[in-house]
């Protein structure tokens, strides 16, 4: 595991978006994992910037939402088809048509044929992660089964106030999603996590450095192979 932790957003962003930058530079088709929410913004906009800073050829590269509301209209502005289509796709320069969000139906149907779309696609080479104040990787609530794969859930109370932000009301966000599972996040061949906020430090201390639990389910990112936090310094102040 690798921790590396930044003074300002712009060099947070930059340090991340070069992981991405990596991967696409290694396989001009590689699949990379998108993340919604507020911590992967500054990646997206470094990615946008050193992609057009480079002329990188991003014309094959692929992409998988994390997850998706169920139940939403995916033309509603906080769907994260719009989500994804405005801050990802448009301003990073990929092709629409290869980057893929689960459907808000939600289905059994329609998990599955999102996994076997990834094992289609070959995997996933960077999967870009944020992580909730409870610890949540994607919509994995605590109490998500380690190994799961993607499905529907139903979101906490504390998930539901986290974004009500983004809506009218807290009782306009929709109480389930479809969100790939932890074993299939585990499957990327590597993760960044990116994490900024000093409500977020506490999560990050205890998936960094606490037992491995499906209470806390970002700690599962312990046993992989190849995953760097991207922290900013209130988000790390609770470490070492």
């Amino acid at each position: 595991m690798e921790v590396r932790v930044f003074d300002d957003a712009d060099a947070l962003g930059r340090f991340a978006a070069e992981q991405v930058i990596e991967a696409i530079k290694t396989s001009p088709d590689a699949v990379i994992g998108l993340a919604t929410g507020s911590s992967p913004l500054p990646l997206y906009a470094a990615w946008a910037e050193l992609a057009r800073e480079q002329s990188l050829d991003q014309s094959r590269v692929r992409g998988f939402a994390l997850d998706e509301y169920a139940g939403i209209d995916p033309e509603h502005p906080e769907s994260y088809h719009t989500v994804i289509t405005k801050t990802v796709v448009e301003p990073v320069g990929l092709s629409p048509e290869l980057v893929l969000v689960p459907a808000a139906d939600a289905t059994t149907e329609a998990a599955a044929e999102y996994e076997a779309a990834i094992v289609e696609a070959g995997g996933v080479d960077v999967q870009i992660l944020g992580i909730g104040r409870n610890g949540h990787l994607g919509f994995n609530e605590p109490g998500s089964p380690l190994d799961s794969r993607t499905r529907k859930i139903e979101l906490t109370a504390e998930t539901i106030t986290d974004n009500a932000r983004f809506f009218a009301s807290s009782a306009d966000v929709p109480t389930h999603a479809i969100t790939q599972g932890l074993g299939t996040i585990m499957d990327a061949r590597k993760l960044v996590i990116v994490a900024v906020g000093e409500a977020k430090a506490a999560a990050v201390a205890a998936a960094i450095n606490g037992p491995i639990t499906e209470a806390l389910p970002a700690s599962v990112a312990q046993r992989h192979p190849n995953v760097v936090y991207v922290l900013d310094r209130a988000a790390a102040s609770q470490l070492p």
